[in-house]
């Protein structure tokens, strides 16, 4: 059967690929740096489009949950810093987004798809593994409910 997407999410329990990017700024964000704390990565189709914006809104409006609970949230996309730093400014997001450019990440976490990144929420414990991985559009709370 064909499929736009590259197979399920990784699997909760797996250790999460590595992966250094830039965010809209040009600052390099890595992985293995954020060790000890939560991490919650939202891959997402494109910058301004509607279903994007509300997602990425919905996790900025819990920024005072997330934050409580050693969490750091970033939007990731192959958009560029250009677009991402308007569309993170005009939603004053307070979160970096950042730049995959060719989708390496998205492909490594299995989010590429065959036209554009498949909208995909992953949390990463503070010992580097997921858990949790969803496909879509989830609640940031059922997302935020896998911190530790």
């Amino acid at each position: 059967m064909f499929s736009l997407f590259s197979g399920p999410p990784l699997a909760p329990g797996t250790e999460a690929p590595d992966f250094t990017l830039p965010d809209q700024d040009g600052k390099k964000v890595s992985l293995r740096a954020l060790r000890g704390r939560n991490v919650v990565l939202v891959f997402y189709p494109g910058d301004d489009t509607p279903v994007c914006r509300k997602q990425l809104c919905e996790f900025r409006d819990q920024a005072k949950v997330w934050q409580a609970k050693n969490t750091v949230v970033f939007g990731v996309n192959p958009g560029g810093a250009k677009s991402h730093a308007g569309f993170r400014e005009k939603n004053h997001l307070g979160f970096p987004l950042l730049v995959d450019d060719g989708g390496r990440v998205a492909d490594a976490y299995r989010c590429k798809g065959l036209f554009m990144t498949s909208r995909t929420v992953y949390l990463i414990g503070p010992d580097g593994k997921i858990r949790y991985a969803k496909r879509g559009k989830p609640d940031p709370a059922e997302v935020l409910a896998a911190a530790v």
